[in-house]
């Protein structure tokens, strides 16, 4: 089997909606889950759950680490519970295939060398703005949240903050990350100010050990 039918049985995989849903509920929760917490998040058996999560794993989507839940160690603590996270790595299909990665990395590459960081990230704030602008004036206006979430940020409360568990830029970012990071920034603060309560808020650059660089946070006066 090839890579690209790897690709193809690993997205196969996802068609079943029970599947689907348990993969969007993991990838999208900061840390692992347990299988008690996903089947109640899918509204299934645990052991529907279990068998559907280990199918998710077989398919490479899904890995699996081993935690005691209760925090206790030692003789007496029991067994580490089984929990799943997503599985590292990217999946793209593309019919007939295509490379829009090897041209990003080329035209990241041309902006790193020459400099111009400056130029992307205005471009990109008037990118952001004019995408808030659109959502702003829709008649159900889209908060950031919800904007963010609908370009795969997968943003999650922290405390009074929001952070994005996933970066649409990872693989750039990691070869690049001051010029793609500063870029995702600025398209951010550039498309908050026309989403809906959008003023109330404030992107910073906060990198945690996973997902995306920017966190958001209200406003001292909001």
């Amino acid at each position: 089997m090839n890579s690209e039918d790897e690709v193809f049985e690993a997205v196969g995989v996802l068609a079943d909606p029970v599947r689907r849903g348990l993969y969007r509920h993991v990838a999208a929760t900061p840390g692992a889950v347990g299988r008690d917490a996903a089947a109640a998040a899918a509204g299934i058996s645990r052991s529907l759950a279990a068998f559907h999560l280990d199918k998710l794993v077989e398919a490479g989507l899904l890995a699996v680490t081993y935690q005691r839940l209760s925090g206790r160690s030692g003789p007496g603590a029991g067994r580490p519970a089984k929990l799943y996270l997503r599985a590292p790595g990217e999946r793209a299909v593309s019919l007939p295939p295509r490379s829009y990665d090897a041209v990003g990395r080329l035209l990241a590459n041309v902006v790193d060398s020459a400099g111009l960081d400056r130029e992307l990230q205005s471009a990109a704030r008037a990118a952001g703005a004019a995408e808030g602008a659109e959502l702003g004036g829709e008649a159900d206006p889209v908060d950031p949240v919800a904007a963010l979430r609908a370009r795969g940020y997968e943003p999650y409360g922290d405390g009074a903050t929001v952070r994005l568990n996933n970066c649409p830029f990872h693989s750039l970012a990691d070869e690049f990350p001051a010029l793609v990071c500063g870029m995702n920034l600025a398209f951010i603060e550039g498309l908050l100010p026309g989403c809906a309560g959008g003023g109330d808020w404030t992107a910073a650059m906060d990198p945690p050990p996973e997902g995306c660089c920017v966190t958001l946070s209200k406003t001292n006066d909001a």
